[in-house]
């Protein structure tokens, strides 16, 4: 069974995306968001949810729109069903041996 998508993983990619795309270290968003920068050091890495209000708070202090946020998960999540469903492989499927049929010989006449 292929693994999860999982969506904490991506909404911390994003998040982290985010923050270093502006030049802010966990430290400095730890202070504007008053969230502790361990807790969010966890939710970077996909180890904790964030809640609501947190994942609010985070995204105004990155001044990013939380729907903007919640669009480029999306999106990730979406690219990566679609890759793993590439992968799948379906084991009881076998090669099919081809089948040679009557041969049809051309006549000039």
């Amino acid at each position: 069974m292929p693994q999860q998508v999982l969506f904490r993983q991506s909404l911390g990619d994003v998040l982290r995306e985010g923050r270093m795309r502006q030049g802010m270290t966990l430290r400095q968003l730890s202070a504007e968001a008053r969230v502790s920068l361990g807790y969010i050091s966890e939710i970077e890495r996909g180890q904790k949810e964030a809640s609501s209000e947190l994942l609010a708070a985070l995204c105004e202090a990155l001044d990013m729109p939380l729907s903007d946020v919640l669009r480029e998960v999306s999106d990730q999540v979406a690219l990566e069903e679609a890759a793993r469903e590439l992968h799948v492989v379906d084991s009881s499927a076998r090669p099919v041996k081809p089948t040679r049929g009557p041969e049809v010989v051309a006549s000039a006449a």
